[in-house]
């Protein structure tokens, strides 16, 4: 009798491990073979969730089957989500419920305009770049600018980090409170010393950030060098500008030009500081908060002149001397001859 009770209890204990497993694997169990994103839109079917999950999941079935248990169907969140190793199909299907989605890393870098950092930016996003351009055009409209090319000011370059959900709307509105942050009471009154416009301030950060390469040790002195120019009532007569008044003309479709040769200084463009007095009417990049800084804080120096110096490569030799000048221009082109660069 007792042989016969202890064969039953440690069939109950078979059969309820047995089961007891497979309701763990089904609904805690990990069910990941390999990591991976989950992209679902707003207008997903349950398919397409089913289908887009189904390169990760390790047990097809049972995740389908957890998922309709949990009414996925009617209740997931649009986004991109993070199918890991370790996850079961019970917080897999609630990550997707609570819209519990992985953010994506955006760089924002030196565009020439605002349409072709769309045009990078929103492979990354559920929305194709021209309703992120229709609706930018139309905040612009809203801040009285005629199109989203005159928010350029308001980005900086920089990594930062977006849902693939992201709105036009939210997206603008992370760069418009960084601008309004960025631009405290003692910017300001640097900026009304500077005597200077904003914009003005913009589009010599632009030139400022191109001429310096990025490299932020040069920029204040660069930035006086061209202060000076301007206030001297000498054409700026930077090399950037012209690239970009030859890239805008092309859209920024064509492979940009790697030296600029005499024939391209007449380019037309009100951008072109060879041939147009003054500051460009707008930037002619979008910037880093450095290079807007050295505009803001330029060196005191008496430089007029620089040329890219071929012995420090990404860095200039500066001077105040034509004659000086045109020793270092020469020296210049002789090594960019001597690397056969057109």
């Amino acid at each position: 009798m007792k042989k016969t009770i202890l064969l039953i209890i440690l069939l109950i204990f078979v059969v309820g491990g047995f089961f007891g497993f497979k309701f763990y694997t089904k609904y805690y169990g990990n069910n990941i073979q390999k990591d991976g994103y989950v992209l679902i839109p707003h207008d997903a079917s349950f398919r397409q969730i089913l289908d887009s999950a189904a390169k990760y999941v390790d047990n097809k079935e049972s995740f389908e089957a957890v998922a309709k248990e949990k009414d996925l169907e009617k209740n997931f969140k649009a986004g991109r989500y993070h199918f890991r190793k370790g996850l079961g199909n019970t917080r897999l299907v609630n990550m997707i419920k609570a819209g519990n989605q992985a953010q994506n890393s955006f760089r924002i870098g030196d565009f020439g305009d605002v349409y072709q950092m769309l045009g990078k930016v929103t492979r990354k996003t559920e929305l194709d770049s021209l309703k992120f351009v229709n609706d930018l055009n139309a905040i612009a409209t809203e801040k009285g600018y005629n199109s989203a090319e005159d928010l350029k000011k308001y980005f900086f370059i920089d990594t930062y980090n977006f849902f693939w959900t992201v709105t036009p709307k939210d997206f603008f509105n992370r760069f418009n409170d960084q601008y309004n942050e960025f631009w405290n009471a003692g910017r300001k009154a640097k900026e009304e010393q500077s005597g200077l416009t904003r914009d003005q301030i913009y589009a010599l950060a632009s030139i400022v950030y191109k001429e310096s390469g990025g490299k932020k040790d040069e920029m204040k002195t660069i930035a006086g060098l061209y202060l000076n120019r301007y206030r001297k009532g000498m054409k700026l007569q930077s090399d950037p500008t012209v690239i970009y008044a030859i890239n805008k003309q092309t859209n920024f479709k064509e492979p940009p030009i790697k030296r600029v040769f005499y024939k391209y200084l007449s380019t037309p463009s009100p951008y072109n500081t060879y041939a147009n007095k003054g500051i460009p009417p707008g930037p002619i990049c979008i910037v880093d908060k450095s290079s807007v800084d050295a505009v803001l804080n330029a060196e005191k120096n008496d430089y007029i002149f620089m040329c890219a110096d071929p012995a420090r490569f990404g860095y200039h030799k500066f001077t105040a001397s034509a004659e000086q000048h045109a020793i270092n221009a020469k020296a210049y082109q002789d090594w960019l001859n001597s690397k056969n660069i057109k």
